[in-house]
């Protein structure tokens, strides 16, 4: 064996030989402008080796690649002429052409490239199956040659339909995806051998090692031969060959697969362990990438996808330059007889290439050989220009990349919501003010937002602040996409906000309905809770097959409670400011520098509604015993029961029900508590337990398990309960009748009164004053009634007359119910006909009723002031008891509402402006039980939004400016002449105590902007900074916002049932039976007055009243320093009356201010004033002014015939 020596010793030497040691000298002066990045590194050769290389073959390798596409092109060429010139008149020529015809054209060369030619393949083996055979059949089909069968030989085979096929792809799927995968993966497994070998720090470019002698050689040429096989198939399978062969992947072919062979024979390789073949081609691969990402579902949107187009291109390219520049460079120029190389590593070339095309050139490398040198001339003038056009692009789309995009990566066992629609800083302070709120009982759950527009500063501060339980994710929940990054499938609920000061709220709602359908159709199951604006919208919603309010599925309509509080407020003053309060999650903190009726609005500005199921130590007793014991015991306030119907199998929830009603096993009570920690007394009382506990801080889940005793007790409670019912008095008191008749024969019916009536009123007043009530029947007044010659349709019956129940004789002419029994009907009426005009309302005597002072004209939306109207024609009222509304605003626009209420009793309009004096005393505002300032003009968006309530503070301004005569011109014309009224009628008392000036009148006035709240009252002393809630118009009642509504919607969220509470006690009596009445696009029908339809008038409403009026509390002797709750256990027990709440003055006697405040839920030992008035809800009783009367089923009133 010959001694080793370095292979640079005998290259030195031979160039010695031919040069005259010139190449030293060119080294030192090319080293002086452009230093090598490491001097060349000698490898140990044997004597045996150095002969071998003495004699270069490279040109073997290039000879190979360059004749195997030389000799393809000439066959495919020579087959073509031939084909062209011995067969252009036969039948088979004509068939194959039409059939090259019926084919789409093929695709240009590259494109089809970029998959690897296998979409172009599998489209022509599909189209040749459906058109090429029968056209070829119609032209000869006995001459369908072997060239047409091995095609479909070989389409089967690469689309893996035949058995060899499937074995070809590895019994993977025959899809175009899988076959791009397995040759990408072989293509860059090639690559990283590749990279290996250009790595080896003693590499040289030609070496003579035996095929079998080398690892890498053999796995690179296992992958050569599947490459050739995939080529010869894609070859026969190809329909126009010429541009296959001209594909850039078919050139990859040539110059890597040939000389794996060429390597075998000659027992040496070229580029040695570097590169035998030019390898560095594979790398054209990765423009396949972006390809293989789609197929895999990783790239879904159009910014990946052209990123990582540009990206794949943009190092495909640059791997496969600076694989040239290392083959050359390390190589040397083959004229110079390979002298001259420059010993430079493959990511040195790398690295060379990106600095060159980015036109920085360091110097420290650069290329040496003159070939080298050569291309990089052409290589630089196309790589500058893709440097310069893909880098910027690239980072544009990595720069406009999504800060908010990726997924929602849910931790295992938490809960969390996805909130989208109108997603603003002031929409989202609301939110989460209320849904995180520390009262509520161990929030565990996540708030996701997703929006289309990333979220500004502000909002994505408020975030970050939240940033424990809040996530904002940029998209739309109309995408599947986005949806499944924010995992709706599986998130515990989803909220729609909705935009309540949209100038059009019909395409807002429409905007939101979408939404709800595409969450419902990505998935059906999910929970979806929307805001709505308009009222007759909630119709489509019942369209979409998977709504189901069952499943917790809930829609807030902001104009349906907005305008039900109003009206609501317009019965009881100050329940708007309750409601809110209620709805609200807010914190209860007394301070000593704050007002002693301040500290009393807040703790029950921190009451909340709550449910809890009822412990078994309830079951068996009655509701008003109950709501004693939770009072007095447990110091919370129970409003409510849910009871299942043994029928319907349904839950309803019934507000102070009848005595008759027995607590059962799991029933669900509603509270108004504090917090959630407090209404959990209510589950954990044990009366075997806590009878003896005073502090109800210790009432806690005990250990008694042992009901049984307890539970065959309630039995015989139940059974008694059953059995002993009471019967029923058939004495009648007189005091029911006299409200009835005043009204009857006094103001409300503008006649005048004849001798026999008025002798009939003051033989009724008579006995009401000489405390005769108890002992006067009703025979006794129908007497009466033909002694004063007037007919006996009032309403009245007579037991024992054989004519069944006497309530059920109700004249149907005279009073009617819509179908549903819950509101008062009446026919449709032509809106003229209820239209006035100044004059014409100047002469009608109106008392005791509601002015809506409506902001709108003809083009407003509709705000649907059916939802205003409805609450005040419920039917738990008697005719008698309206009051009537009287709308001050544009007809227009009234024109375009009428249709929704023209069923509804007691409405006059007026054709008027509510900024004129006149128009406002025309309709008697001063003596109107509240007025109501509303508008319904869309908000300029250009505009300042503090001018956006600019009409409805201009009008109450307005209104509490204006002074009144003693008494109204109009009663006192009335009263006058031949009119006799009862000293103690309304209109006579109204006349005794006149309201002088606009401030006393009750007035509610709707704000769109909260801080205009403080232009209301201009001698209060709040700060223009102060929320809402601790405004001196909001604590009294006289200013509502609709951003109160905002807390519904996570107070729904955590208690569905909470809403259907609200919705009740809001809307008068709002059913689903009549909600689908309306969906169906109907009018509010008449039906006839049944005993059914009148038994669902026996329900609960809200009512005020003074202490100390003639009314309900006459008899219960109630005086200064009288305690809540003696006043709550004894209305309770005497009248079966529940007290929720107080409207007391801020400053007691002689104080002239008369501003109230709302106290919720006030503590049992608060003391009480006899100005207060408290607020109500009695079952069966009837409200006027501040009396709360029992709903009488006996004297069905006569409606006056009025418009």
């Amino acid at each position: 064996m010959a001694g080793r020596m370095p292979i640079g010793a005998g290259v030195v030497a031979d160039h010695q030989k031919g040069s005259g040691g010139s190449w030293h000298q060119h080294q030192l002066s090319y080293a002086s402008s452009c230093n090598s990045t490491t001097p060349y590194d000698y490898y140990p050769m044997t004597e045996e080796e150095r002969r071998c290389l003495e004699q270069r073959y490279y040109w073997c390798f290039l000879l190979s690649s360059i004749v195997t596409f030389c000799l393809s092109m000439l066959l495919v060429v020579t087959w073509r002429i031939l084909t062209y010139i011995c067969f252009s008149t036969s039948a088979v020529d004509e068939a194959y052409r039409v059939k090259y015809d019926a084919l789409a054209e093929p695709e240009p060369p590259g494109k089809d490239a970029i998959v690897n030619g296998t979409s172009q393949i599998d489209a022509i083996n599909e189209k040749s199956s459906m058109v090429a055979q029968p056209v070829v059949d119609r032209a000869e089909g006995s001459q369908v040659g072997w060239m047409t069968e091995a095609k479909d030989w070989a389409g089967e085979l690469i689309s893996g339909q035949s058995t060899t096929g499937r074995i070809l792809f590895c019994l993977i799927r025959y899809t175009v995806r899988d076959r791009v995968v397995l040759v990408f993966v072989l293509s860059i497994g090639s690559l990283i051998i590749y990279f290996y070998d250009a790595s080896h720090p003693n590499f040289q470019v030609e070496t003579c090692i035996s095929w079998s002698h080398s690892p890498s050689q053999q796995i690179d040429l296992a992958f050569n031969i599947f490459f050739l096989i995939y080529f010869f198939i894609r070859f026969v399978a190809a329909t126009d060959k010429v541009w296959f062969l001209l594909e850039v992947y078919s050139f990859i072919d040539y110059f890597t697969i040939p000389p794996s062979f060429v390597a075998i024979y000659l027992e040496r390789t070229w580029l040695g362990k570097l590169f035998h073949r030019l390898r560095f081609l594979r790398a054209l691969r990765l423009m396949t990438v972006p390809d293989i990402l789609q197929y895999l579902n990783v790239l879904k949107t159009s910014s990946s996808i052209r990123l990582a187009q540009l990206v794949s291109i943009f190092v495909s390219v640059s791997l496969t330059g600076a694989g040239f520049i290392h083959l050359l460079e390390n190589s040397g120029d083959p004229f110079q007889n390979f002298q001259n190389p420059q010993r430079i590593t493959y990511w040195e070339c790398v690295y060379f290439l990106v600095v060159t095309m980015g036109t920085v050139g360091y110097g420290d490398i650069c290329c040496k050989t003159l070939l080298g040198r050569f291309f990089m001339v052409f290589f630089i003038l196309g790589g500058l220009a893709m440097f310069a056009s893909y880098v910027p692009e690239i980072a544009d789309l990595i720069g406009s990349r999504q800060k908010y995009g990726g997924e929602y990566k849910a931790e295992n066992g938490k809960r969390h919501i996805v909130v989208c629609g109108y997603i603003t800083y002031e929409s989202v302070t609301h939110f989460l003010q209320d849904f995180l709120h520390e009262d509520r009982d161990d929030v565990d759950v996540e708030v996701v937002f997703l929006h289309r527009v990333p979220p500004d500063l502000e909002l994505e501060g408020l975030f970050k602040r939240h940033f424990t339980k809040v996530e904002f994710f940029q998209g739309t929940v109309m995408d599947s996409i986005d949806l499944s990054r924010v995992k709706v499938h599986k998130a515990d609920a989803c909220l729609i906000l909705a935009n309540k000061y949209s100038s059009d709220p019909d395409a807002e709602d429409a905007a939101n309905i979408m939404r709800v359908i595409s969450l419902k159709n990505y998935s059906p199951e999910i929970r979806v809770i929307v805001q709505l604006m308009q009222y007759h919208n909630k119709a489509y919603l019942l369209n979409i097959p998977s709504w189901n309010w069952r499943t917790g599925d809930d829609v807030i309509c902001l104009a349906e409670l907005k305008l039900g509080i109003i009206a609501q407020s317009c019965l009881a003053p100050g329940f708007s400011t309750m409601m809110a309060n209620l709805f609200a999650m807010r914190s209860f903190k007394t301070s000593m520098s704050t007002p002693g009726w301040l500290n009393d609005y807040l703790r029950g500005a921190g009451m909340e509604i709550y449910t809890e199921s009822l412990s078994h130590s309830f079951v068996g007793m009655t509701f008003p015993e109950t709501a004693e014991l939770m009072f007095t015991r447990l110091k919370l306030l129970l409003l409510a029961i849910e009871i299942k119907d043994d029928e319907s199998l349904e839950c309803n929830i019934i507000i102070n029900p009848e005595s008759n009603v027995i607590i059962k096993v799991n029933t669900q009570g509603f509270f108004i508590a504090q917090s959630a920690d407090e209404v959990k007394r209510a589950f954990y009382y044990c009366q075997k337990c806590h009878d003896d506990v005073l502090d109800v801080n210790l009432i806690k889940k005990c250990k008694c398990r042992n009901l049984t005793l307890f539970r065959k007790g309630v039995r015989h409670v139940i059974l008694a309960n059953r059995t002993g019912k009471p019967s029923q008095s058939n004495i009648i008191s007189v005091k029911k009748y006299k409200f009835l008749l005043d009204l009857l024969l006094n103001v409300c019916k503008t006649k005048v009164l004849s001798p026999n009536e008025r002798s009939l009123q003051n033989s009724l007043d008579d006995r009401n004053k000489g405390n005769l009530i108890e002992g006067t029947s009703e025979i006794d007044l129908k007497s009466s009634l033909r002694e004063a010659g007037l007919p006996l349709k009032v309403g009245l019956s007579d037991p024992d007359d054989g004519s069944g129940d006497p309530w059920q004789r109700v004249d149907e002419e005279d009073m009617k119910y819509d179908s549903t029994g819950m509101f008062h009907w009446c026919k449709a009426r032509p809106i003229e006909d209820i239209i006035l005009d100044r004059e014409q309302a100047s002469v009608t005597l109106l008392h005791n009723h509601v002015v809506l002072c409506l902001f709108a004209d003809r083009h407003s939306p509709l705000i649907g002031l059916r939802n205003f109207v409805m609450p005040l024609r419920a039917s738990n009222y008697h005719y008698h008891e309206l009051k009537q509304v009287v709308i001050v605003g544009d007809v227009e626009y009234l024109r375009r509402e009428w249709k929704m209420i023209q069923n509804l009793p007691k409405i006059i309009i007026l054709n008027g402006n509510p900024l004129s004096r006149a128009d406002l005393r025309a309709v008697n505002i001063n003596m109107c039980d509240m007025c109501v300032i509303i508008s319904a003009r869309i908000p300029n968006p250009n505009e300042d939004p503090t001018l956006t309530d600019k009409e409805a503070i201009l009008a109450s301004l307005n209104i509490k400016a204006m002074n009144f005569d003693e008494c109204s011109p109009n009663l006192t014309a009335a009263m006058s002449g031949t009119i006799l009224v009862n000293s103690r009628s309304p209109s006579m008392m109204l006349c005794s105590n006149p309201i002088r000036s606009g401030t006393e009148i009750l007035m509610l006035t709707e704000l769109v902007n909260d801080s205009n709240v403080q232009f209301l009252d201009q001698d209060d002393e709040d700060d223009p900074n102060t929320e809402l809630y601790l405004t001196q118009p909001f604590t009294c009642g006289k200013a509502f916002a609709i951003s109160v509504l905002d807390s519904l919607m996570s107070t729904t969220y955590f208690n569905d049932s909470a809403l259907t509470l609200i919705r009740t006690l809001v809307t008068g009596g709002a059913t689903p039976e009549l909600e689908g009445i309306l969906a169906e696009g109907g009018d509010l029908r008449g039906a006839p007055s049944t005993s059914q339809l009148l038994r669902k008038r026996d329900r609960c409403r809200i009512a005020q009243y003074g202490i100390n009026d003639d009314g309900p509390f006459a008899g219960l002797n109630i005086q200064d320093n009288y305690t809540y709750g003696r006043l709550f256990i004894k209305v309770l027990r005497e009248r079966r009356m529940l007290c929720i709440g107080l409207y007391r003055l801020q400053e007691p006697p002689p104080a002239t201010s008369g501003k109230r405040f709302v106290i919720t839920s006030p503590p049992e030992n608060m003391k009480l004033m006899i100005t207060d008035r408290a607020s109500h809800l009695n079952k069966n009783t009837v409200l006027h002014i501040f009396v709360l009367e029992p709903f009488d089923h006996g004297i069905p009133y006569e409606p006056a015939k009025k418009r």
